[in-house]
């Protein structure tokens, strides 16, 4: 049997309910950028910087945006925190292609998985030796 495809809007809040629960560890989080926000378009994640890395003890701020043809498609992200990550360009957007979450995107993935590996990137060998911005920089 195909799987039902479940409707954006459907799926987004399910998204946004997860969101607000939070994860387990609360090192990550999402949400709406505004509450009446009813396309469902505009997120804000957050990561707090994985320890024993330089990114530890640290908070950034990422935006979300989702088109209307999400799930099909990954959503765009990119963080307002200024980072150097091999998967961040100069201006502060996830390179999809370097990403697994957004490269391997499909209709199953979610926002949380987006930001899990986003902050697993951080842990990455080739990713801890780049020098970081003054904590607090934005883009």
């Amino acid at each position: 049997m195909d799987d039902v495809l479940v409707p954006r809007s459907f799926k987004l809040l399910e998204e946004l309910e997860e969101g607000e629960k939070g994860s387990s560890d609360g090192t990550v989080s999402w949400g709406l950028e505004q509450e009446d926000d009813i396309q469902l378009r505009s997120w804000r994640g957050m990561i707090i910087g994985p320890p024993r890395t330089p990114f530890e003890m640290r908070i950034y701020s990422l935006r979300i945006h989702c088109s209307d043809s999400y799930p099909t498609t990954a959503p765009e992200v990119s963080f307002s925190s200024c980072i150097n990550l091999d998967c961040v360009d100069k201006s502060g957007k996830v390179i999809p292609a370097k990403l697994s979450a957004l490269s391997g995107w499909n209709r199953k993935s979610s926002i949380k998985k987006v930001l899990h590996d986003l902050k697993r990137a951080m842990t990455d060998k080739k990713n801890i030796k780049l020098s970081q911005p003054p904590d607090g920089s934005m883009y």
